[in-house]
């Protein structure tokens, strides 16, 4: 049971990844693309806009399918923590906690869910169970 427990993490958290990453890189699921999302960057200070755009979608996107395959996980948690990290860092804290300010609580959520579940492994049902046990 704790690997379907862990599979359902991945999965929920790895395909909202994935998904986040496509609005960024490719505009998909209502999001800006690059351009757009690289515009916003460059409105709270994150420069050169576009190219950190591109960082982040592929963070997000190749992080997230890492994360959802449970494949090299440690290094699929790093990537979307590095993510959270920096959306913490340059969107939410100036907004203090809870997310109904925009605060950190979703994304520092986020983060802890991926450390976790690299921490104690994806589980039977991953890739990396498969490739290295």
């Amino acid at each position: 049971m704790v690997s379907v427990g862990l599979l359902l993490m991945r999965l929920v958290i790895g395909i909202a990844f994935i998904g986040h990453g496509a609005q960024k890189l490719f505009g998909w699921f209502g999001g800006y693309g690059p351009k757009g999302t690289g515009g916003w960057m460059e409105s709270i200070g994150i420069k050169p806009g576009v190219a950190m755009a591109v960082a982040a979608g592929v963070l997000e996107l190749v992080g997230g399918l890492m994360f959802t395959l449970g494949l090299l996980t440690p290094l699929a948690a790093l990537l979307i923590a590095g993510a959270m990290l920096g959306a913490m860092i340059k969107v939410h804290a100036p907004n203090g906690f809870w997310s109904t300010n925009n605060g950190i609580e979703f994304p520092l959520t986020l983060l802890v869910v991926a450390v976790g579940v690299a921490l104690a492994g994806p589980g039977a049902i991953s890739l990396d169970a498969v490739l290295f046990n």
